[in-house]
């Protein structure tokens, strides 16, 4: 029985996931569903999906790695604290990109529910996202032989604009 839980688990992990950490700086996009109008017919019922996008500073991640890995984002709006808490491995989650990092000490930064001002600023440090490698592309002579003349057709088009642009004003002057 455990075994069959742990193959579902094992095939609902996100692959490819950033180490996400107390202290970045996340933008997490998330799939919501619209509901359709009341008096539309039963049968025009569709749902539609957008984005709702949230950014904020990472104050707690929990739950180790595994599916029930949570991260707790907090973000301000007006002057009032605003804390979602997202599941990492959820469907819903189209993606997390991690906009900065910063240097912190603890791994709950719950305090800063509290500060204000200053002592609510966390040092930056340096990030670079590391990107999925791209796959090598063959490079072939032709493409780009046809791109260059493409682009050189589209040079010579703009100098006859521009000379049909000339004589039009010198006939205009006449």
């Amino acid at each position: 029985m455990t075994t069959k839980l742990k193959i579902f688990n094992k095939s609902q992990l996100k692959e490819g996931l950033l180490d996400i950490r107390p202290g970045d700086t996340v933008r997490v996009s998330q799939k919501a569903v619209a509901k359709a109008p009341e008096k539309s017919k039963p049968a025009e019922k569709k749902k539609k999906q957008k984005l709702q996008i949230f950014e904020g500073l990472v104050i707690a991640r929990k739950h180790g790695k595994g599916i029930s890995a949570t991260i707790t984002v907090r973000k301000m709006i007006s002057e009032i604290g605003v804390e979602r808490v997202f599941p990492i491995h959820s469907p819903a989650i189209e993606k997390i990109e991690i906009l900065s990092r910063a240097k912190v000490k603890r791994s709950k930064l719950y305090y800063l529910r509290e500060v204000k001002g200053k002592k609510a600023r966390l040092k930056k440090k340096k990030f670079v996202q590391i990107a999925a490698p791209k796959e090598p592309t063959a490079t072939k002579e032709e493409p780009t032989e046809t791109i260059t003349e493409e682009t050189e057709n589209i040079k010579k088009a703009e100098k006859n604009k521009e000379a049909e642009k000339g004589q039009k004003e010198s006939n205009n002057k006449e």
